[in-house]
């Protein structure tokens, strides 16, 4: 899978400009965020990896950590300019995946990242999820309920396989936009709304919750 997306946390703005470089590189898209506070507000937003720098102004890495555990899953890759075993330990007991201590070269991360995003997507992802009395295929992009394959667009797949992959997860409608008819379309939200409109009634059972003035998610029964 080539399009996952990275949320890069740093400060120091040459160095994230050159890890983007780095991570873009690999087919990858990434936000940056300079500020703990930047990043909190897309806490909610779909993303596969954290790369997240300890040292940062105002709210400090290891806050934005705690943010990010306690809302999901998703591995997180902590770094910091002081190398001290302190850190690292502090780190993976918040919940970090993975630790490099600056200096360290760009490949070096990207490699680390690489191996993180195999280990907690791919394999994921290779397996069928039961959700709602549906079997869901990430892989082949299939739905089976009671031995027959629901038939969906292609966008109706897109949507549901975004928010079964984000479960419990609200999405605002923008999100969904934007990850799902990508970041050029002009259109109005209403073309989500109308997607969901046709999952529900392709997918009655599906516990697909509307959260009013926010978005969509979908929680397991």
């Amino acid at each position: 899978m080539s399009d996952y997306q990275i949320n890069l946390v740093e400060d120091e703005q040459s160095l994230a400009r050159i890890l983007k470089t780095y991570l873009e590189k690999e087919g990858w898209q990434v936000n940056v965020f300079y500020r703990g506070e930047d990043a909190l507000e897309h806490l909610h937003s779909p993303c596969h990896l954290w790369i997240l720098d300890i040292m940062l102004p105002g709210i400090d890495g290891y806050e934005v950590l705690k943010k990010i555990k306690s809302n999901s899953d998703t591995p997180v890759i902590f770094i910091s300019a002081r190398d001290q075993d302190l850190d690292r330990i502090v780190g993976l007991e918040l919940g970090g995946d993975d630790y490099l201590s600056k200096p360290f070269l760009p490949r070096e991360l990207v490699i680390r990242a690489r191996k993180l995003l195999k280990l907690f997507h791919e394999q994921h992802h290779s397996k069928t999820i039961e959700l709602c009395g549906y079997s869901i295929d990430f892989i082949k992009r299939k739905i089976i309920s009671k031995d027959e394959e629901i038939e969906l667009t292609t966008k109706e797949m897109d949507v549901v396989l975004l928010l079964a992959g984000h479960l419990n997860k609200i999405l605002k409608r923008e999100i969904i936009l934007q990850h799902v008819w990508g970041e050029d379309y002009f259109g109005s939200t209403r073309a989500v709304d109308d997607v969901i409109r046709r999952i529900r009634k392709k997918m009655p059972r599906l516990n697909l919750e509307t959260v009013y003035g926010y978005g969509y998610r979908i929680v397991p029964q």
